[in-house]
């Protein structure tokens, strides 16, 4: 999607591009909610100047995202009324606005979402009996999955991580996250050795292919999102009820696995890359099965 030429909704995508530094992904997904809110806009109030938008104009737009049969859920409605609240805080920011007129819209209430994570023996399974096949397709699949479970990784991060970012000295890995926010995440020597074999078949395969990151697809080239969710998807389905099967699911995984094992809450935060304790906080809603087992064996009157 394109944005109607706008100098501010320009400036502000500029702005999250290059300064905010966001990663493609999120800047789609402002840019999107800008450009619908604008097109909303022309629609109903013939108005083509965002910057100049009532309250009762944004509040209309978000009723509007709930009618019908495909209307969208609260917890997305929040995540535009968000997109919103930033625009207009850069214009304020600017002086184009004096007042945001987001600031007297609350948002919906929406229920916490628990994650979804798979089982430590379902993950024992899919790396145990996991059957990749032959080929290159088959060596990123398998090293692929290892990444995400192993590091907690995310599926952009994934795409970008580059063989420079591994520390085969320290046994560890920097992730490049969100906001372009480094951490460093510990990686399993076998692993290791496992990522030193897959670069090095690379000269065997093709004279020419992508040098600049590590997981390529069988021609050669970076990781695009649906070939990473489509090969996530197709092996959890095999291992796993979950009705949810994107790649996500197995950094959920990593971290509960983590707490459910011990870890401080602390340390998988930093592990995530989250920015705030509250964001990992979520995590222990899904142990509290674990925590009354250990209470049943442990305490006296359990």
């Amino acid at each position: 999607m394109q944005i109607i030429e706008d100098r501010h909704l320009s400036d502000f995508i500029q702005y999250l591009r290059f300064e905010k530094r966001y990663s493609d992904h999120t800047v789609r997904a402002y840019q999107d909610d800008l450009l619908q809110f604008q097109q909303y806009l022309l629609k109903e109030y013939e108005l083509n100047a965002p910057e100049a938008a009532s309250s009762m104009m944004i509040r209309s737009w978000m009723s509007s995202q709930r009618e019908g049969p495909d209307g969208v859920s609260p917890r997305t409605i929040n995540r535009k009324r968000s997109t919103l609240r930033s625009f207009y805080k850069y214009l304020l920011k600017k002086g184009v606005v004096t007042v945001s007129p987001v600031a007297a819209i609350a948002a919906p209430k929406v229920g916490r979402k628990l994650p979804v994570y798979v089982e430590e023996h379902q993950a024992e399974e899919l790396f145990s009996r996991g059957n990749y096949g032959d080929g290159w397709k088959a060596m990123t699949t398998e090293l692929m999955l290892k990444i995400f479970y192993q590091t907690g990784m995310r599926r952009s991060e994934l795409i970008q991580l580059k063989y420079s970012h591994i520390n085969f000295f320290t046994n560890t890995v920097r992730i490049l996250g969100k906001g372009k926010k480094e951490r460093v995440v510990p990686m399993n020597p076998e692993l290791l050795q496992q990522i030193q074999k897959y670069e090095e078949s690379k000269k065997g395969i093709w004279e020419d292919y992508d040098q600049k990151f590590l997981l390529l697809t069988e021609k050669g080239k970076r990781l695009y999102p649906h070939y990473v969710y489509q090969i996530v998807t197709s092996f959890l389905k095999e291992f796993t009820t979950l009705s949810k099967r994107s790649p996500h699911i197995l950094r959920h995984s990593f971290a509960t696995h983590l707490l459910n094992n011990g870890a401080a809450l602390n340390a998988v935060k930093e592990l995530l890359g989250h920015s705030s304790l509250a964001a990992t906080q979520v995590y222990t809603h899904t142990t509290i099965g674990k925590l009354k087992e250990v209470h049943k064996k442990a305490h006296p009157k359990g």
